[in-house]
């Protein structure tokens, strides 16, 4: 085949198996005979999606190709045939057929197993206090969800009988028509797939195999959880149809927010903590909240309004088990909306303590004001 076959697919050389496979698939169905009846052009192309998948497909066959500079050797037409494809529908070796089967999920025996259906995933809400959200916790969820029919126990057969095997599929699942050595399966109509019918319903679930039921489960969460954060609980979702897996659940966490606490990234909390103008003129020692108590931090003298102080490691846990943040603590100089008669005469004493000094000239200075 002259033709370069990444470009047949419509992938880049360095492609990955999945990304050839996802464009085969596209290709193949849009170019498939059954849908395309009467087009030589169609078919044509077909031909050529399948050549170039047979190739690109296969490790070695696809290595063999790139070290050729984009020629297969073993890819042009046998005696008997043309092109892509020898002599009795092949191609490369391989039955066209049986490749395009492939697709639908049949095996080189021509029979398919019914793929039973995962069941749906489920997501639901739990609320957690901010220090259950910090420090961890054990709560409980309830879960309405279509579990297991406890009667028939899946089967979706009345107790003591069992479901049969579809006449029409004969049990492989698959309604398979050929033409020529191009075949095209899809779901059986009459058993949609399953393989089986059910005669006699079951009375609990009505054939389906599942009943609605509510589930209670423990979950676990983790220390410094955020809000909004998705728990997974694999396998707790609703149960599949016919004995298929379940689904997961997924919890989702809402978090209250807390009076004190502000939660930072990382782990980091802030707490915004009054000071008094005296205490920040001449320092102190004062009493600030934590998560497990209180501790003492250090004022310094001249401490300016938003002044930031830190505890390390006193914070909330960090995410993967790295440890813990730290706590910020942001220093606010409290001032009072009114002066009492004592306050106002004690501003005076302090203004004339500072010569008057005007801690804007500078600025002005600098700004050409003065």
């Amino acid at each position: 085949m002259a033709e370069d076959l990444y470009k047949v697919l419509g992938v880049a050389k360095g492609a990955s198996d999945e990304e050839i496979k996802k464009a085969y698939r596209k290709l193949a169905r849009k170019y498939h005979p059954d849908r395309n009846p009467d087009d030589p052009k169609a078919e044509e192309r077909f031909k050529e999606v399948q050549g170039a998948y047979d190739v690109l497909s296969d490790s070695e066959k696809r290595k063999e190709y790139d070290a050729g500079g984009g020629m297969f050797g073993g890819f042009g037409g046998g005696p008997g045939g043309g092109g892509p494809f020898g002599a009795g529908g092949t191609a490369g070796g391989f039955d066209v057929g049986d490749i395009f089967s492939n697709l639908f999920g049949r095996g080189s025996g021509g029979r398919v197993q019914p793929q039973q259906a995962r069941g749906r995933d489920l997501e639901t809400e739990v609320s957690l206090s901010f220090d259950q959200a910090v420090n961890g916790a054990q709560v409980q969820v309830t879960v309405p969800k279509a579990e297991r029919c406890p009667t028939c126990h899946g089967s979706g057969a009345k107790p003591g009988t069992r479901p049969v095997t579809c006449p029409r599929c004969e049990g492989r699942g698959i309604d398979a028509q050929s033409q020529g050595f191009f075949s095209i399966s899809q779901p059986c109509p009459q058993c949609g797939g399953q393989g089986q019918i059910i005669e006699d319903p079951c009375p609990s679930c009505g054939g389906s195999g599942l009943t609605q039921q509510t589930k209670r489960y423990k979950v676990n969460i983790p220390a410094g959880v955020k809000d909004g954060a998705r728990i997974r609980l694999a396998g707790k979702g609703e149960a599949g149809q016919r004995g298929g897996p379940p689904g997961d659940l997924f919890v989702v966490t809402r978090v209250a927010s807390s009076p004190v606490f502000k939660r930072l990234d990382g782990g980091n909390l802030e707490v915004t903590v009054p000071i008094t103008i005296a205490e920040a003129l001449r320092g102190a020692t004062i009493e600030v909240p934590t998560l497990e108590g209180t501790k003492k931090i250090k004022v310094g003298p001249g401490t300016k309004h938003g002044s930031i102080q830190r505890l390390r490691g006193e914070g909330a846990a960090r995410p993967r088990g790295n440890g813990k943040g730290d706590i910020r603590y942001r220093l606010e100089i409290e001032m009072p909306e009114e002066l009492t008669p004592e306050q106002e005469a004690a501003a005076e004493k302090l203004a004339e303590a500072f010569n008057g000094a005007d801690p804007r000239a500078e600025l002005l200075a600098k700004a050409g004001r003065r």
